[in-house]
C-alpha cells in the first residue's frame, strides 16, 4: 500500500508509522500517487489566526463575534465540542461554553494570513481556485516533473509549510475531481488529509447523507425528503429525466454527483461573478439594533474579500428571507465601482429601510456584483452625501492603522451589537 509520512514527507510503503521518524501521521492509499485534484482548507481560520497571534488563547475555547447581542462568526475546535456554531446567537454559545474568550474579528489580519497561503500555494502550481480566504482548489496534474515528487507529496510540504511559516493549519482532500476533493477535505478535520480514490467513488457514497453535495442547503434536502431522497444510494435510484422533472435544472446536477462525477475544471481565471455573505439565524428576529449588527459585520466581510482580490463592485444587493421562507432581495447600482465597508454597509441599510416586510427574518445577506478591479473604485466623492470621501479617507486610514498596530486598535461602536 503506497503511504506517506505527514511529517518527515517520507513516501514508503505501508506500514503503521512512519520508517524514517516513527510518526504515526501516516497516511495510505492504493491511488495515493495516482491523484491530482486537491482542496485545502483552513481549520477554523479566524480563531487559528487569533490564537497564533495571542499564545495566551492557544488551549482555551475562542469564539470569533459580536457582543453578547451578536452571533458567532466561527468558534475553534474547542468551543465546537462544546457545541457552539456559525451564526449562534452570543448569549446561547456562552452558555454552552461559558469559559469562552470572545474575540472581535480582524478581517485585515485575516486577509493578509490568506494572502501568504496563496503564495505557497501559487508556487505548487498555477492553478489555484480560491473560494474564499481560507480555502481553495488546485489542480496538480503534471506538476511531478516540475518538483521531482507526486502531488499528495507537495501537498502535505504545503500543509508543513503553512504551519512552520504562517503558523496556521489546513486540511487536504484528494481525489479526482472538485465535488469529491471538497468533500474528502472535510473528513478528517482539522489537521486532515483524506483521499477517495476513483475505484471506491461509489461505495463511499451510497450509504452518505446528500447534504454532502455543496450548495444543498435545509430548503433542497427538505425536497429531496419528500421525493424519498436522503442518501446517494436513494439518488441512484433515479433515472435522469425523473430527477429533471421533479428538481429542474439541479435534477442534472444531482445525477451526475450520485455517481460521482464532476466535469468542472480548476480555473485560476474564473471571473469574479460577485462576492457576499449571508447567515442563517437559530432563531428569526426582528430587532432592528440586532439586524444592523449584522450588517455591519457582513459589509466588513465583503469588503475584506474585495480587498483581498483587488476588486471592488458596481451593485450592492440585499437578501432577506422572512420566517415563511419568503424570498427578499432588493439592489442597487452606484455612481462608482466601491470596495469600502463604510459604503456597502450604508448603501444595505437604505436597502433593508426599505423592506415594507418588518420581518422577523431569518436569514440575512449582503453582497457586491458587477465586479471590477479596484483601480477606479471610490475615487469620486458624492455630491448628495458630501461626508462620503471624509468617511472613505477615514475608513483607508483606520486599515493603515490595524496594519500597524493591529485590528484591535480601532473599532466601530456597531460592530460590537
Amino acid at each position: 500500500m503506497p503511504s506517506l509520512c505527514r511529517d518527515c514527507l517520507t513516501p514508503f510503503e505501508d506500514t503503521n508509522r512512519c520508517p524514517n521518524c516513527r510518526s504515526p501521521r501516516v497516511t495510505s492509499h492504493p491511488e495515493l500517487f495516482d491523484l491530482s485534484i486537491a482542496h485545502m482548507d483552513c481549520d477554523a481560520f479566524y480563531a487559528s489566526v487569533e490564537k497564533r497571534d495571542n499564545p495566551d488563547l492557544a488551549d482555551k475555547p475562542v469564539i470569533i463575534g459580536g457582543g453578547h447581542r451578536g452571533v458567532v462568526s466561527t468558534a475553534c475546535y474547542v468551543a465546537r465540542i462544546k457545541g457552539v456554531k456559525s451564526a449562534m446567537p452570543m448569549f446561547k454559545a456562552l452558555k454552552l461554553c461559558p469559559d469562552a474568550v470572545v474575540v472581535r474579528p480582524r478581517f485585515d489580519a485575516y486577509v493578509e494570513a490568506s494572502k501568504a497561503i496563496r503564495a505557497l500555494m501559487d508556487e505548487l502550481t498555477p492553478i489555484v481556485e480560491p473560494l474564499s480566504l481560507d480555502e481553495a482548489f488546485m489542480d496538480l496534474t503534471g506538476t511531478a516533473r516540475l518538483h521531482g515528487h507526486p502531488p499528495a507529496v507537495m501537498l502535505a510540504r504545503l500543509v508543513k509549510r503553512m504551519k512552520d511559516e504562517v503558523g496556521l493549519t489546513g486540511s487536504i482532500g484528494l481525489s479526482h475531481n472538485k465535488f469529491l476533493a471538497k468533500v474528502a477535505s472535510d473528513l478528517d478535520k482539522p489537521r486532515g488529509f483524506s483521499i477517495i480514490g476513483k475505484a471506491e467513488t461509489t461505495t463511499f457514497l451510497r450509504p452518505k447523507s446528500v447534504r454532502l453535495i455543496w450548495g444543498i442547503g435545509p430548503v433542497a434536502q427538505e425536497s429531496m425528503a419528500k421525493a424519498g431522497i436522503r442518501t446517494f444510494d436513494d439518488l441512484l435510484r433515479w433515472d435522469r429525466r425523473d430527477l429533471h422533472d421533479r428538481f429542474g435544472g439541479m435534477g442534472e446536477r444531482l445525477y451526475s454527483l450520485a455517481r460521482g462525477e464532476d466535469g468542472r475544471r480548476i480555473s485560476s481565471h474564473t471571473p469574479v461573478k460577485g462576492l457576499s455573505n449571508e447567515t442563517t439565524f437559530n432563531e428569526d428576529t426582528a430587532d432592528i439594533d440586532i439586524l444592523d449588527g449584522h450588517l455591519w459585520r457582513m459589509a466588513e466581510k465583503v469588503s475584506a474579500r474585495a480587498k483581498a482580490k483587488d476588486k471592488a463592485g458596481r451593485v450592492v444587493t440585499l437578501k432577506l428571507k422572512t420566517s415563511d421562507f419568503k424570498l427578499v432581495s432588493k439592489r442597487l447600482s452606484l455612481r462608482h465601482p466601491t470596495q469600502l465597508a463604510d459604503t456597502i454597509y450604508r448603501t444595505a441599510r437604505d436597502l433593508f429601510d426599505q423592506v415594507s416586510d418588518r420581518g422577523p427574518f431569518r436569514l440575512l445577506g449582503v453582497g457586491l456584483s458587477e465586479i471590477t478591479s479596484d483601480a477606479d473604485a471610490d475615487r469620486e466623492g458624492d455630491l448628495l452625501d458630501p461626508d462620503a470621501g471624509k468617511r472613505a479617507e477615514a475608513e483607508r486610514a483606520a486599515d493603515k492603522i490595524r496594519e500597524k498596530f493591529g485590528d484591535r486598535a480601532i473599532m466601530k461602536g456597531r460592530a460590537l451589537r
